[in-house]
């Protein structure tokens, strides 16, 4: 069983994504982890360190607000707020993006399986130039 300590260590190290959160996955992932979100599917430790250290290069700030934990026995879901500036989205304004996590811890503490939830174009798609208008008028059309 997963302890409560595992969880708010996951999440705190959210919290800390910079640049150079690389540096302390292996205190958060197995070697062996599995992470996945709507753009991606990454397996191992390594793998996952490039994707970090690519995806967070650009990223001036990144902040999670967490909505409601649960956590039953090897298993955990975050519901968050994901709010950060990439200078190169939505001309460098603050973007927010609800989201979903879904974890397995290890017997050690650490996750061993990590998918997120959220919209990828309130993520990405909607900010970019030209895509991002379409996008919206889309979204609005089906509404």
């Amino acid at each position: 069983m997963a302890e409560p300590a595992a969880l708010e260590a996951f999440c705190a190290f959210f919290n800390k994504l910079d640049n150079t959160c690389t540096e302390k996955l292996y205190e958060v992932y197995t070697d062996d982890i599995v992470f996945s979100d709507p753009l991606h599917k990454i397996e191992g430790h390594e793998a996952l360190e490039r994707y970090f250290s690519t995806m967070y290069q650009n990223v001036e700030q990144c902040r999670f607000h967490y909505h409601a934990r649960q956590l039953q026995g090897q298993q955990a879901f975050v519901t968050w707020t994901m709010s950060f500036v990439h200078p190169k989205l939505a001309s460098g304004r603050r973007i927010e993006v609800e989201g979903c996590s879904a974890l397995i811890f290890a017997d050690d503490g650490r996750v061993s399986q990590h998918r997120d939830y959220f919209d990828a174009g309130a993520m990405l798609y909607e900010h970019l130039p030209l895509m991002g208008s379409v996008i919206r008028w889309l979204k609005k059309r089906l509404a």
